[in-house]
Protein backbone atom coordinates (compact mmCIF):
# COMPACT_ATOMS: atom_id res chain seq x y z
CA UNK A 1 0.00 0.00 0.00
CA UNK A 2 1.38 3.50 -0.49
CA UNK A 3 2.88 5.82 1.99
CA UNK A 4 -0.31 8.61 0.80
CA UNK A 5 -3.16 5.83 0.92
CA UNK A 6 -1.40 4.71 4.60
CA UNK A 7 -1.69 8.86 5.81
CA UNK A 8 -5.28 8.90 4.49
CA UNK A 9 -6.60 5.96 6.14
CA UNK A 10 -4.78 6.71 9.12
CA UNK A 11 -6.05 9.98 9.53
CA UNK A 12 -9.75 9.25 10.27
CA UNK A 13 -8.67 5.84 12.63
CA UNK A 14 -6.53 9.33 14.48
CA UNK A 15 -9.47 11.08 14.74
CA UNK A 16 -11.97 8.28 16.27
CA UNK A 17 -8.98 7.54 18.49
CA UNK A 18 -8.83 11.61 19.49
CA UNK A 19 -4.83 11.81 18.86
CA UNK A 20 -4.84 15.17 17.83
CA UNK A 21 -0.90 14.78 17.48
CA UNK A 22 -1.78 12.08 14.72
CA UNK A 23 -3.93 13.98 12.84
CA UNK A 24 -2.44 17.52 13.20
CA UNK A 25 0.55 15.73 11.51
CA UNK A 26 -1.43 13.83 8.94
CA UNK A 27 -3.34 16.52 7.73
CA UNK A 28 -0.33 18.78 7.15
CA UNK A 29 1.52 16.55 5.85
CA UNK A 30 -1.16 15.43 3.25
CA UNK A 31 -1.89 19.21 2.46
CA UNK A 32 2.31 19.37 1.73
CA UNK A 33 2.20 16.60 -1.07
CA UNK A 34 -1.46 17.71 -1.88
CA UNK A 35 1.09 21.30 -2.41
CA UNK A 36 3.59 19.43 -3.96
CA UNK A 37 1.64 18.59 -6.80
CA UNK A 38 0.07 21.57 -7.83
CA UNK A 39 1.47 23.64 -11.08
CA UNK A 40 2.84 26.61 -10.76
CA UNK A 41 0.92 29.43 -12.68
CA UNK A 42 3.53 30.25 -15.15
CA UNK A 43 3.86 26.48 -15.99
CA UNK A 44 -0.25 26.15 -16.26
CA UNK A 45 -0.67 28.60 -19.14
CA UNK A 46 -1.98 31.14 -16.79
CA UNK A 47 -2.11 34.80 -18.39
CA UNK A 48 -3.72 37.79 -17.69
CA UNK A 49 -6.25 39.48 -20.21
CA UNK A 50 -9.26 40.52 -21.34
CA UNK A 51 -12.35 38.10 -19.87
CA UNK A 52 -13.71 38.00 -23.55
CA UNK A 53 -10.65 36.26 -24.23
CA UNK A 54 -11.07 33.64 -21.44
CA UNK A 55 -11.70 30.10 -22.39
CA UNK A 56 -15.39 29.01 -21.46
CA UNK A 57 -15.70 25.44 -21.96
CA UNK A 58 -15.77 23.36 -18.67
CA UNK A 59 -12.56 22.31 -17.38
CA UNK A 60 -11.06 24.99 -19.82
CA UNK A 61 -9.03 26.61 -17.35
CA UNK A 62 -8.15 23.35 -14.94
CA UNK A 63 -4.55 22.17 -15.08
CA UNK A 64 -3.03 19.00 -14.97
CA UNK A 65 -1.35 18.09 -11.40
CA UNK A 66 1.73 16.91 -10.92
CA UNK A 67 2.69 13.11 -10.34
CA UNK A 68 4.32 12.49 -7.17
CA UNK A 69 6.21 8.96 -7.47
CA UNK A 70 6.28 6.83 -3.93
CA UNK A 71 10.24 8.28 -3.30
CA UNK A 72 8.51 12.17 -3.66
CA UNK A 73 6.35 11.66 -1.05
CA UNK A 74 8.62 9.91 1.60
CA UNK A 75 10.94 13.12 0.77
CA UNK A 76 8.03 15.49 1.86
CA UNK A 77 6.91 13.40 4.78
CA UNK A 78 10.60 12.96 5.89
CA UNK A 79 10.50 16.75 5.53
CA UNK A 80 7.56 17.76 7.76
CA UNK A 81 9.12 15.19 10.62
CA UNK A 82 12.73 16.88 10.31
CA UNK A 83 10.79 20.08 10.45
CA UNK A 84 8.98 18.95 13.57
CA UNK A 85 12.08 17.72 15.17
CA UNK A 86 14.05 21.04 14.55
CA UNK A 87 11.10 22.71 16.21
CA UNK A 88 10.85 20.90 19.29
CA UNK A 89 14.67 21.16 19.06
CA UNK A 90 14.44 24.77 19.65
CA UNK A 91 11.59 24.45 21.99
CA UNK A 92 13.61 22.08 24.77
CA UNK A 93 15.15 24.99 26.55
CA UNK A 94 12.36 26.67 27.35
CA UNK A 95 10.24 25.52 30.68
CA UNK A 96 7.34 27.08 29.11
CA UNK A 97 6.98 25.16 25.57
CA UNK A 98 7.89 21.98 27.09
CA UNK A 99 4.26 20.83 25.87
CA UNK A 100 4.51 22.06 22.59
CA UNK A 101 7.97 20.40 22.02
CA UNK A 102 6.32 17.00 23.19
CA UNK A 103 3.76 17.02 20.88
CA UNK A 104 6.34 18.28 17.71
CA UNK A 105 7.78 15.34 18.97
CA UNK A 106 4.85 12.94 19.13
CA UNK A 107 3.78 13.98 15.50
CA UNK A 108 7.30 13.15 13.93
CA UNK A 109 6.99 9.82 15.57
CA UNK A 110 3.72 9.45 13.75
CA UNK A 111 5.19 10.61 10.24
CA UNK A 112 8.31 8.14 10.75
CA UNK A 113 6.28 5.70 11.85
CA UNK A 114 4.30 5.77 8.27
CA UNK A 115 7.62 5.53 6.45
CA UNK A 116 8.36 2.69 8.86
CA UNK A 117 5.36 1.10 7.24
CA UNK A 118 4.50 0.60 11.07
CA UNK A 119 1.74 3.38 10.99
CA UNK A 120 0.85 5.57 13.37
CA UNK A 121 0.48 4.67 17.04
CA UNK A 122 -3.24 6.39 18.52
CA UNK A 123 -3.55 6.85 21.77
CA UNK A 124 -5.48 5.18 23.90
CA UNK A 125 -7.53 6.34 26.35
CA UNK A 126 -8.21 4.18 29.36
CA UNK A 127 -11.86 3.07 29.46
CA UNK A 128 -14.02 3.00 32.46
CA UNK A 129 -13.06 0.47 35.39
CA UNK A 130 -14.27 -3.16 35.31
CA UNK A 131 -16.55 -3.99 38.10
Amino acid sequence: MSLRIRMRAALPEAMRARDKAAVSALRATLAAVENAEAVPLDAAGQVSGAIEQAPVRVGATEAARRELGEGDVADIVRAEAAERLDAAAELTGHAEHAARAARLRAEAAVLLGLLDGAGPEPVTRPGPPSP
